[in-house]
């Protein structure tokens, strides 16, 4: 029997605490039973009201049933525990690369382009990753760590809301971006280490090729999920000129042709244990991170344990006394025959 912390570790003794509300009946019954036809005495008589020993003749029983319930109360053994609990996690790493070169201003995930929507699909994965430290790194013709893997989400979160176009050299360095990702994973010590590889092109820059980066990545046993963003081919894209006549510079939408390395994403996926994906909309590229989530989740162990502390030392005082002082009530005379 456990209630938030307080228990009854003998909670049978508990029918016990039964016979004080019978010791108190029985005294009740035989009074009435027993009771003879009686003249009123001088006292009744007069009006005077009824002294004090008459008035505590039940004294001695409501005692004694009030130390039968303590003892009762005593003997089934109140606990109170202060409960502790020790959370065993096996993390895992996650380090997020995520493509800014100029193609993920395309704008065939209406409303918004590729890269306001990656950057929303990717906090909506960060957030639920509680238990994980994860990273961001950005890349387009070179690479930079926006942040190492953390577990302070906010954090996280404030350097993902300041990722945008043209913060780095056009460019697409895949090998470039996961070698950078890798380096984020080195000294990691997590029980699993991964790398979700967003990107909309191919590669055509940076020091690092690709295929060097996966073999580091298969040595190192990380995982690499590859993404590929977009539908490829013919895509709708902002691009800014000058316009002749003003000088100012304005902003039109030009059809453009953009290719997705998918033989690439797939053989990194392929070579490190992971998966590719292709997402030609907002609700797919969800879907996808929705599934790495899935993937790659932590275990946790849970335990939890209570250290009780004895409470019926006091009660069980409580009960002593009350009986002792029924036995000398008793003893002294203040159980009598009513007038």
């Amino acid at each position: 029997m456990d209630w938030a912390g307080f228990r009854f570790e003998d909670p049978a003794w508990l029918w016990a605490a039964t016979l004080g509300p019978l010791v108190v009946a029985a005294v009740l019954l035989r009074e009435r039973g027993g009771r003879a036809v009686t003249f009123p005495g001088a006292a009744r008589l007069r009006g005077t009201p009824p002294g004090w020993r008459v008035r505590l003749r039940h004294a001695p029983a409501v005692l004694a049933a009030l130390g039968l319930v303590a003892g009762a109360v005593a003997l089934a053994r109140p606990q109170h525990g202060s409960l502790r609990e020790s959370v065993t996690t096996r993390g895992v790493d996650v380090v997020v690369a995520l493509d800014v070169s100029g193609s993920m201003a395309a704008q065939d995930f209406q409303p918004r382009n590729r890269l306001e929507v990656a950057k929303e699909v990717v906090a909506e994965f960060v957030k639920r990753r509680t238990t994980d430290r994860v990273g961001l790194i950005v890349f387009a013709g070179r690479s930079l760590t926006k942040s190492p893997p953390t577990t302070d989400t906010a954090v996280l979160l404030r350097q993902l809301d300041d990722v945008h176009l043209q913060m780095l050299p056009d460019g697409t360095a895949i090998g470039s971006g996961l070698a950078t990702a890798l380096t984020r994973l080195r000294r990691s010590e997590a029980e699993s280490r991964v790398i979700v590889l967003v990107t909309d092109g191919a590669n055509n820059a940076g020091e690092i090729d690709p295929a060097t980066a996966t073999d580091m990545a298969r040595a190192m046993e990380v995982r690499v999920y590859t993404v590929g963003v977009g539908h490829g081919g013919q895509v709708p894209m902002p691009v800014r000129t000058q316009d002749p006549f003003t000088g100012q510079i304005v902003e039109r939408t030009v059809t453009t042709e953009v290719q997705i390395d998918e033989e690439l994403l797939k053989g990194i996926a392929d070579r490190t244990g992971g998966e590719f994906f292709r997402a030609t909309d907002p609700e797919s590229l969800r879907q996808i991170f929705a599934r790495i989530d899935k993937l790659e989740k932590s275990e946790i162990e849970h335990q939890a344990f209570r250290r009780y502390r004895d409470l019926f030392p006091p009660v069980l005082h409580v009960a002593a006394a009350l009986l002792a002082v029924a036995a000398l009530v008793w003893a002294a005379g203040l159980r009598v025959t009513p007038a």
